[in-house]
C-alpha cells in the first residue's frame, strides 16, 4: 500500500479538480477530511481503518453534482444513490485496492444513514460530517444536543462537538 498521505493528497487534488468552480464543496470536504483524520488518530484506529476513513472523507459528497444534475437537488438520499459510481472510478484511477474501494463506496453510499453504523470508519465519517454541517448550517442548540445524544459515539467526536458548540451556547 502506497503511503497513506500520498494517496490522500492525490485523491484530494482529484476531488478539487472534480469540484472545480465550487469552493463551498471543496472547503466542505477539506474540513470533513481533517476532522475525520483527527478523530481517527485520537481514537487510535488501525492503519487500514485510518486509510479508509480518510479516503472516504475526501469523496463522501462526490454524489452532490450528479444529484443536482439528475434531480435538481442534492438531498442526502440522492448523494448516497449517485456517489458510489464516481467515487469508484476516481479511486480506481489511483490504484486503490478493490476491497478498500468497496468499503469506501459503501461509506459514500450510506454517510447520510445514521442507523446500523457498522464500523469505526463509518462512525468517524458521520461524526466529522456532522461537525462541519452543524457549523455550516448554523444548527440551533437543540439540534446539537440531539446529535450529541443520538449520533456521536467516539470520545474525540463528542469532545470536539462540545468544545465547538456547547461552549458557544454557554457564552451566549
Amino acid at each position: 500500500m502506497e503511503e497513506i498521505s500520498n494517496i490522500v493528497d492525490k485523491l484530494t487534488l482529484a476531488m478539487i479538480e472534480y469540484d472545480k468552480g465550487d469552493p463551498m464543496r471543496i472547503q466542505h470536504f477539506m474540513k470533513v477530511h481533517r476532522f475525520a483524520q483527527l478523530i481517527a488518530r485520537q481514537e487510535n484506529v488501525d492503519a487500514r481503518t485510518q486509510y479508509i476513513t480518510e479516503l472516504a472523507a475526501v469523496v463522501h459528497d462526490i454524489g452532490i453534482h450528479p444529484a443536482e444534475k439528475k434531480y435538481g437537488k442534492s438531498n442526502g438520499n440522492y448523494q448516497e444513490e449517485l456517489g458510489p459510481a464516481p467515487a469508484r472510478e476516481m479511486l480506481s484511477t489511483l490504484g486503490v485496492d478493490a476491497a478498500d474501494i468497496d468499503r469506501i463506496c459503501y461509506l459514500v453510499g450510506h454517510h447520510h444513514t445514521y442507523r446500523n453504523i457498522d464500523g469505526m470508519d463509518y462512525q468517524i465519517l458521520v461524526e466529522a460530517d456532522f461537525l462541519v454541517n452543524m457549523y455550516e448550517d448554523h444548527l440551533p442548540e437543540y439540534a446539537v444536543d440531539a446529535a450529541l445524544k443520538n449520533i456521536f459515539r467516539t470520545e474525540t467526536g463528542k469532545r470536539l462537538c462540545q468544545l465547538q458548540f456547547k461552549e458557544k451556547y454557554q457564552k451566549g
